[in-house]
């Protein structure tokens, strides 16, 4: 489009306030600012772009939970291998099988800077203040390459990590200045989450965030599937044969990176699309739920029902719906062939209202709000989940102490903290050496490298001995509490 074209475009479209000060631009920021509209342009017109933010609107308007069918998930799709070692141990020699035939690849969603960590760097270089000092990042790779090691795989495991564009420069550097956590250079895919427009209050015109650029923002975790398309990752996963994607969020340091288990629980029942859950910590526990609504998998809203369904139990005394969300999916290339450019043309958004800075072009101020003034617009990964058949949609309830400690807070608050996350890391390297028969001090925690041990395995040659505050090992590091 010539920069004509795309001016004509924006003014038809209601955003004409966007040029009122092009005169007073130079040649190449004239060019840099038709640049951006013209990429904008590409992604979504205004004309779109509001359109969304009518039927977002409408649908928080209509949305009446309270009055939909909400149930449980069917047990042909809800499994718990709680207490369950045989089944767990089924699932895992399925899950490996696929693994070592080369058909199994990560998606790391790790877009989000450490910014309530009091870090400006991404979330995945944090340090937890572990005895080793590893990074997010250097955990879930060591976890990668210790399940090559397992599988003894005929291809290495392709990890593609979603960055944005803030952080998408010092993740990659990161990765270089670490040498790939010891893994090979080409097994690591970046890409960048997609941004989407801000919006006034009233939905009708964008802001400019400069004389060059107009201001955007990363558009929520359902941008995935934009970007899975945007960047031809379909194309790259049948170039390499995979058939199943393992799909997780950075800030959880518990998280199984690639899991035999769940990878094979979801290729027994051939589902396209499966998601982990863990059990609530309680009835009222802020957090999402898997269930069924009207028929249809989806993922409701703590705060969408009501007291007496949340504390509602079954004939075992556990709470009816407890799967907690804990964004882990698994998906199927045959699902991404056949629904990713659906997913892309019909996209579900949501509104989130903001204080949002910009550039007003016809002062030449940067305006900071003090109140909101206007709204971003994001989407939900698990928007889709009611498109698929409930008889090929999946959820394995794992065990919260081995798979969930997710870093979502600052020191010093409540839960989902650094501390918390150290402490949840160490307690189950702790547990796995005790449970081959080591001793390890009660005031004693234990780190255990996941090259050593993926889950536990690996660690006979510890049995007998003890671990106290004099032990030091080369991959084994422990820490007074």
């Amino acid at each position: 489009m010539t920069q004509s074209d795309i001016e004509e475009l924006f003014k038809r479209e209601g955003q004409a306030h966007l040029f009122d000060h092009v005169s007073k631009l130079t040649a190449t920021e004239k060019d840099e600012f038709y640049k951006n509209l013209s990429k904008i342009a590409g992604r979504i017109t205004p004309n779109k772009l509001q359109d969304a933010y009518r039927k977002s609107l409408e649908h928080l308007q209509n949305d009446d939970n309270v009055s939909a069918d909400i149930k449980t998930l069917p047990n042909t799709s809800y499994q718990s291998i709680i207490g369950n070692p045989s089944l767990a141990e089924e699932y895992y020699n399925i899950g490996l099988k696929s693994i070592q035939n080369g058909e199994v690849a990560v998606i790391l969603m790790a877009g989000g800077q450490g910014t309530r960590l009091g870090s400006s760097s991404p979330k995945g270089c944090y340090d937890i203040n572990l005895p080793s000092h590893k990074s997010l990042f250097q955990i879930q790779a060591e976890k990668i390459w210790r399940l090559q090691e397992l599988s003894n795989c005929k291809k290495v495991i392709p990890w593609y990590i979603m960055t944005s564009k803030p952080t998408r420069a010092a993740t990659e550097s990161f990765f270089i200045q670490n040498r790939y956590f010891g893994l090979q250079e080409n097994q690591v895919c970046f890409f960048n989450q997609g941004t989407l427009p801000a919006l006034n209050s009233t939905g009708s015109k964008m802001f400019l965030s400069s004389p060059t650029d107009i201001v955007q923002s990363p558009d929520g975790n359902g941008g995935l599937y934009h970007a899975i398309k945007e960047n031809n990752l379909l194309e790259d996963f049948k170039k390499r044969g995979i058939k199943h994607i393992y799909m997780y969020c950075v800030d959880n340091v518990l998280s199984k990176v690639a899991d035999p288990v769940f990878i094979g629980f979801s290729i027994k029942y051939n589902f396209l699309l499966s998601t982990k859950a863990v059990r609530k910590r309680d009835a009222h526990e802020s957090v999402g739920l898997i269930a069924s609504m009207n028929g249809k998998p989806c993922v409701i809203e703590y705060s969408e029902i009501s007291k007496e369904l949340a504390e509602e139990r079954d004939s075992d005394g556990l709470l009816k719906l407890r799967a907690g969300n804990i964004v882990n999916h698994y998906y199927s290339i045959e699902l991404l062939e056949k629904r990713l450019n659906h997913w892309c043309e019909n996209s579900t958004y949501h509104i989130a209202k903001k204080k949002i800075p910009y550039y007003n072009n016809l002062t030449g101020e940067y305006i900071k709000p003090e109140q909101p003034n206007g709204i971003k617009l994001e989407q939900f990964i698990f928007d889709v989940f009611p498109e698929i058949p409930l008889d090929r949609f999946g959820c394995l309830e794992v065990e919260r102490s081995e798979e969930f400690s997710p870093l979502k807070n600052g020191l010093g608050s409540a839960n989902d903290n650094p501390d918390t996350a150290r402490l949840s890391y160490l307690e189950l390297g702790t547990s796995w050496l005790i449970k081959a028969g080591a001793t390890v001090s009660k005031d004693m925690h234990v780190e255990v490298s996941n090259k050593i041990s993926y889950q536990g395995e690996n660690l006979s040659q510890y049995k007998g001995q003890i671990f106290n505050k004099d032990n030091t090992l080369l991959e084994l590091q422990n820490s007074k509490l």
